[in-house]
């Protein structure tokens, strides 16, 4: 298959992709890392390596396309930047050094927990539950700490972590808003510090395609960048005219077929 079509290919995972972002409200990697794990195999990337590509790339698609959420939700004012400080630390810690364990890590055994946390949010997404608010913030300590978590897990799977820091927030008595303000600010600093442990691990790695630099492939990264940059703001325009939280639920099946498609790509 020549070159265009894996750019034409590309472009259309990051349109699609910065879209969904855009209209629901979530990242991109649950959809960007199953796709790039067929068309990196379908390019010859060993199996081996093939699943942390992919994570790389998609870590480092979002460093870009995280920055206009940030700055989206800075703008609303619904940012908790006493928050943002005290966890930013955990999360960039957790996910830099996640990167190591999933470096000596094989590619079905990440493409399988990718699979089970994907079942996890997408049941999330069709029951749609929300916590109660039961407690407080804990301090700086204590917000670190789960910020670790946050970070190691988000670098696992290629989320910006709002799967996880919102409902964690919503739980500590922040407002819903700010919640999600919040969480798009902490996905910018998860995103980099996943992307740069990608990066490292994967510098030694032989067999990677031409053109990357350790487990991220540059052309995907220009291209699903770009595409999804542009797209994102027709989502969330659309958002306030589409019944989101019905297309989440079918957007949840289709994530599980997704995540589905690439264990079998992987494991056969």
């Amino acid at each position: 298959m020549s070159f265009d079509v894996w750019w034409m290919a590309y472009l259309a995972l990051g349109a699609v992709a910065g879209f969904l972002a855009g209209l629901l409200g979530i990242g991109g990697g649950g959809m960007m890392v199953p796709i790039l794990t067929s068309i990196f195999v379908a390019q010859s990337v060993p199996l081996a390596n093939v699943v942390h590509l992919a994570l790389g790339t998609a870590m480092a698609v979002m460093v870009i396309t995280s920055i206009s959420s940030l700055r989206a939700h800075h703008r609303l004012g619904s940012v908790r930047w006493d928050i943002v400080r005290m966890i930013t630390p955990g999360v960039m810690i957790g996910a830099f050094a996640t990167t190591f364990f999933a470096a000596a890590v094989a590619s079905k055994a990440l493409a399988l927990f990718f699979a089970i946390f994907m079942a996890f949010m997408s049941a999330q997404m069709m029951i749609d539950v929300k916590p109660k608010p039961t407690r407080d913030l804990p301090g700086p300590l204590g917000v670190g700490a789960v910020g670790l978590g946050i970070g190691g897990i988000s670098s696992l799977v290629a989320i910006g972590g709002a799967a996880l820091s919102v409902p964690y927030m919503v739980w500590c008595n922040v407002r819903l808003q700010h919640a999600i303000g919040t969480s798009a600010a902490i996905g910018w600093p998860v995103a980099v510090a996943g992307a740069i442990g990608y990066l490292v691990n994967g510098l030694d790695v032989p067999g990677m395609p031409e053109y990357s630099i350790g487990f991220i492939y540059l052309p995907a990264l220009a291209t699903v960048a770009v595409a999804g940059v542009l797209t994102a703001p027709l989502g969330a325009k659309l958002a306030h005219r589409m019944p989101v939280k019905r297309l989440k639920k079918v957007f949840a099946v289709f994530f599980l077929l997704l995540s589905a498609k690439m264990v079998h790509t992987v494991f056969f």
